[in-house]
């Protein structure tokens, strides 16, 4: 328990539960240099977090060993611990107990019968000897030595019964009831809004001793073992997210895009989101105003006509700047909901409504992104001076 508490000292061992948002901290093991791998929390989601194995940092240069996301990780540890005390599993573990200590009572047994057996040689023993002549001195010394080792025995097969009969003594009676109840509880206590993730990670470690993770690169899958504290082992294989992806896993084609947004945005436009959205050409070169052109040309789609009334939308850059906020609290406000805005295509850019800025939700919005910040950060920028040589 000391060693598990000492956070600074072993780095080997795992280290008791401590909160935070991830459940598997202090013992999830790497599973190729078997250092204790360490938690980093992502400022960009709340509830993001990822394991990271920082491999030997003692040397410089020599890099970090491997790292996954932390919140599948987690979502797979506890569903395979709700498992493991469901009722049938439940079940099956009063059953295995009650076949374990069946087999003890059956070593018992054949111990007490080894015992007579062994009581039996050695009064048989005893009556040789006391029937010896005395006159015959190395008979009775053999005679003597085989009561001797016949009483050696009884002692010893004495003392491993009395050893059983203590383990026996002191094993804990089965609640099968309590049991039961647990398993029809525990699910519900661990899904309460009110339970805290360090409850959550104690409740873990009574389970499990650690977690063994490694990742299998040519499955493109992270391989999780679990080492339960009985003894079992389970292994668990899940995706890994590929970083980078587009939808359907892969990069969307210039056909697909100039179909719809050909005419949307000017040709110029057009091939910057073109390479940002990382189009593969023909030949592999970037998107310019000309290939643009002459693909659009070739596919029969008219070109932008700044003639035609549309809505006046802007984009995410330009509306972090109307606004006073970063551009990832702008795509928040979008993803919840607050900011309507528009995509033609999935990894096109976003399109914001010009009117949408003055709407009540918004502002609301945005009062609560600044309320977010630190009360010291625009005195820090203020106070932020260009600090020349010599000065």
């Amino acid at each position: 328990m000391l060693s598990e508490n000492a956070y600074m000292q072993q780095r080997a061992s795992r280290k008791a539960a401590r909160g935070g948002r991830a459940l598997l901290t202090g013992f999830v093991r790497c599973g190729r240099c078997g250092r204790i791998m360490h938690v980093f929390y992502g400022m960009r989601c709340g509830h993001a977090h990822r394991y990271q194995c920082r491999g030997d940092d003692a040397h410089v240069g020599a890099g970090h060993c491997i790292g996954i996301g932390g919140v599948r990780v987690d979502h797979a540890i506890a569903t395979h611990i709700m498992e493991a005390i469901s009722p049938l599993a439940v079940e099956a573990a009063i059953h295995a107990t009650q076949q374990v200590i069946q087999a003890d009572d059956d070593v018992r047994q054949a111990t007490r019968r080894e015992l007579e057996e062994a009581s039996y040689e050695a009064s048989l023993a005893a009556r040789r000897y006391e029937a010896v002549d005395p006159t015959k001195r190395l008979v009775a010394r053999e005679l003597e030595s085989r009561w001797n080792i016949a009483l050696e025995r009884v002692a010893q097969l004495e003392q491993r019964l009395a050893r059983m009969d203590e383990d026996a003594a002191s094993r804990p009676e089965i609640d099968r009831e309590g049991l039961l109840a647990l398993a029809h509880d525990l699910p519900a206590a661990w899904n309460a809004p009110g339970a805290t993730m360090r409850t959550k990670q104690r409740l873990t470690r009574i389970l499990i001793q650690e977690v063994v993770v490694d990742l299998d690169d040519a499955a493109h899958e992270a391989v999780v073992t679990v080492h339960w504290t009985g003894g079992r082992h389970t292994e668990i294989r899940m995706a890994r997210t590929r970083t980078g992806r587009y939808p359907d896993d892969r990069h969307p084609s210039p056909v697909e895009v100039i179909r719809k947004l050909g005419g949307q945005w000017p040709d110029k436009d057009l091939a910057v989101t073109m390479n940002r959205m990382r189009c593969k050409s023909g030949d592999g070169e970037s998107w310019t105003t000309v290939r643009v052109r002459a693909l659009r040309e070739r596919l029969g789609i008219a070109g932008f006509d700044p003639t035609i009334p549309r809505s006046k939308t802007i984009s995410v850059d330009e509306t972090a700047h109307r606004l006073k906020i970063c551009v990832g609290s702008v795509l928040r406000l979008i993803k919840a909901g607050v900011l309507p805005a528009q995509q033609l295509m999935p990894s096109a850019p976003w399109q914001v409504p010009l009117e949408a800025l003055e709407s009540q939700q918004v502002k609301l919005g945005v009062q609560d992104v600044i309320a977010r910040r630190p009360p010291k950060l625009l005195a820090r920028h203020q106070n932020k001076a260009l600090k020349l040589p010599g000065f």
